[in-house]
């Protein structure tokens, strides 16, 4: 086969004992790599009903056929497994080297099962792997030990995949890290990790990935390097994420105070944006990877996205090798909690980067706290003398110190705000989860369809499952006299009847699930969704399709990754029917019907019950499950070759 290495790494560390699969070329043309992967064998090893710190949940890191080829956006890889915070499927992507270093070793993915009696950590070095002891790393932040295995092995090439101190305390939001920046931050699978006593997989290797067809490959990757600046990617790469922070405010979709409101002062606003973090904090990269100011990137990217900062907050360093925050960061630990001082946002990524942590539910559930606080639900005393009052930015990180460490009212905070609402029998007005899982960044009453993709996604609300409105509305769909990347894209995916971004009729669903699998697509391909999408990115679906026909020698068209992506999204949510979700768990946060936004351009916006319902149910009829469940009928999972799942679950 070209693309893949064949193998994948069975690692049981209930008895320590390595395996080496080699799946056939069937199973690789069924499930791609990824996410479809991981899922496949999430389902197949774990038993249904076990909670996600059991030994017998399976974690699954899954890598595809382009990743480690030399084009932008292939560096990633999926993390799967029962999840901690929604009890469902966990699914997490990240980039960086380690994805295509792993390839390099020799292997297409790792399957972890059972746990470990004490820390251990692997090793796949050219092929082979082992086991070793981690005692000597247990309690240790990220970047301390990134710098003792490298000296231990003998190699600064190495890459190293690990759990901060926060993953091995199992705070449910715990996160995967590597290059100690890049994170599989959501859905909890650091936690899992840690339940394992697994501290880091470390992967070296120099075998390069072989595809089919170099010269298509080149094609495609020179397409991109023509399009960086016309698309818009160049300007991506100098602010990144950050740069939506002011256009978010002027659409009245900046979530502030913990979402009472999507808008802080404009002078708030600048204060936090990306033009100002380009300004004032970023520096150059320690690791000597990148010369642009203030940016590293993933393996052979030239988006160069990434934030690295050089400053200091309260005379406490900001560390280049801890990397800078990126729009999501940005919001929770700053506007969610009203705090305009960018410094020590700054300073809250680099804690949670360090003791490996999800940013966005670990900055929510500490904004959830907050409002608590203002509204006295919680007291003085119960958080040990901390004034958890909005704006206090040395409230923030006195409780997030508190919260990765487990110490004190942080111990709870640990658990994430629905968790800790349960736990304190208070405060749950106050919610924003799905599923058990803090929101994203991204706003419903601005973004109608993202609403309905926020409360039917698998692995609670996630703001890359699919499309925002806006892209299927003009300006945005015409795009710009030199780049019409909106319109093109979405044609090839038949989506080409724009409405207003307010809109929620079938159109409107209809491009949230179209998009929805495309985006599905890319995880299950493994590259990243800020190079390849389905309106605004550097490379369309089409090339999405090339590169995976280029890669293996398998031709395959945009309809059938689409299909890809649909079954993806239907062994997900089958997977989670299995684990007892319903559609009752397909719900918005309460405080989005009952509270009116106040200021800005999206002042008294408040959901509608009954539209979000109506929306659900055109969902469900469009992605053929079933409208009083919400699971896939049998019918869809037998079109998605699935029918073996659909056996299973006695439909």
């Amino acid at each position: 086969m070209f693309g893949y290495t064949g193998k994948i790494l069975h690692v049981n560390l209930t008895d320590h004992t390595l395996e080496v699969e080699e799946p056939s070329e069937q199973f690789y043309r069924d499930y791609v790599g990824g996410s479809l992967m991981g899922l496949y064998y999430l389902w197949k090893h774990t038993p249904q009903g076990v909670d996600a710190f059991d030994p017998r949940n399976t974690l699954a890191l899954m890598t595809s056929a382009a990743t480690g080829l030399p084009i932008s956006g292939q560096s990633r890889c999926t993390a799967v497994c029962k999840s901690p915070t929604t009890q469902g499927v966990a699914d997490s992507q990240a980039g960086g080297y380690w994805p295509a270093e792993l390839k390099f070793a020799g292997f297409d993915g790792v399957v972890v099962h059972g746990a470990s009696d004490t820390p251990v950590y692997l090793t796949i070095i050219e092929g082979d792997a082992k086991l070793h002891a981690a005692d000597h790393l247990w309690g240790k932040t990220t970047l301390e030990v990134d710098k003792i295995l490298q000296e231990e092995l003998g190699d600064k090439k190495i890459e190293i995949a690990q759990i901060g101190p926060a993953g091995e305390k199992m705070a449910r939001f715990g996160a995967i890290m590597n290059m100690s920046n890049r994170a599989w931050g959501r859905t909890g699978t650091g936690a899992v990790m840690g339940s394992k006593k697994l501290k880091a997989i470390v992967v070296r290797g120099t075998t390069k990935v072989q595809p089919a067809d170099k010269k298509r490959l080149q094609t495609i990757s020179r397409m991109g390097g023509k399009e960086l600046k016309p698309s818009g990617m160049a300007a991506f790469g100098k602010y990144g994420t950050a740069g939506v922070v002011l256009p978010q405010q002027g659409d009245g979709g900046l979530p502030s105070y913990n979402w009472d409101t999507g808008v802080m002062s404009l002078e708030d606003a600048e204060m936090i944006s990306g033009e100002r973090l380009y300004d004032e904090i970023l520096g150059g990269a320690a690791d000597g990877k990148q010369k642009n100011k203030g940016r590293d990137t993933c393996f052979a990217c030239t988006v160069r996205c990434k934030r690295v900062v050089d400053s200091e907050w309260q005379g406490n360093k900001l560390i280049p090798e801890y990397g800078g925050p990126e729009y999501e960061t940005i919001a929770t630990f700053g506007s969610y909690c009203g705090i305009s001082d960018l410094h020590a946002v700054t300073y809250a990524n680099q804690l949670c980067n360090e003791y490996g942590v999800d940013t966005i539910s670990c900055g929510a559930t500490i904004s959830w706290a907050m409002e608590c606080y203002e509204n006295g639900v919680i007291t003085k005393e119960e958080t040990g003398g901390v004034e958890l009052n909005y704006g206090n930015a040395e409230a923030m990180i006195e409780m997030l110190k508190m919260t990765l460490n487990r110490e004190g009212f942080g111990d709870v905070l640990a658990e994430g705000s629905a968790a800790a609402a349960d736990r304190l029998g208070k405060g749950h007005e106050y919610l924003l989860t799905i599923k058990g899982q803090e929101l994203p960044a991204h706003m419903p009453q601005v973004k109608r369809s993202l609403g309905v993709i926020y409360a039917v996604n698998p692995f609670g609300a996630d703001h890359q499952s699919s499309e925002h409105d806006p892209a299927y509305e003009e300006p945005y769909y015409e795009g710009t006299p030199e780049w019409t990347g909106y319109k093109r894209f979405l044609n090839q995916i038949g989506l080409d009847k724009p409405m207003h971004s307010y809109d929620l009729d079938e159109e409107k669903i209809n491009y949230a699930l179209t998009t929805q699998y495309t985006y599905s697509m890319a995880d299950t391909m493994s590259v990243c969704q800020f190079v390849y999408g389905a309106s605004w990115q550097l490379f369309g679906p089409q090339s999405m399709a090339d590169l995976h026909s280029a890669a293996t020698g398998w031709e395959m068209s945009v309809d059938e990754m689409q299909a890809a992506g649909r079954k993806r999204l239907n062994l997900m949510r089958a997977y989670n029917a299995r684990e007892g979700l319903t559609r009752d768990n397909d719900t918005l946060p309460k405080k989005l019907f009952k509270k009116a936004l106040a200021g800005g351009k999206s002042d008294g916006m408040v959901l509608d019950r009954a539209e979000f319902e109506h929306g659900l149910d055109m969902y469900y009829a469009q992605a053929g499950w079933s409208a009083d469940t919400g699971t896939p009928t049998r019918a869809t999972l037998e079109d998605c070759d699935l029918g073996w799942v659909a056996d299973d679950l006695g439909l």
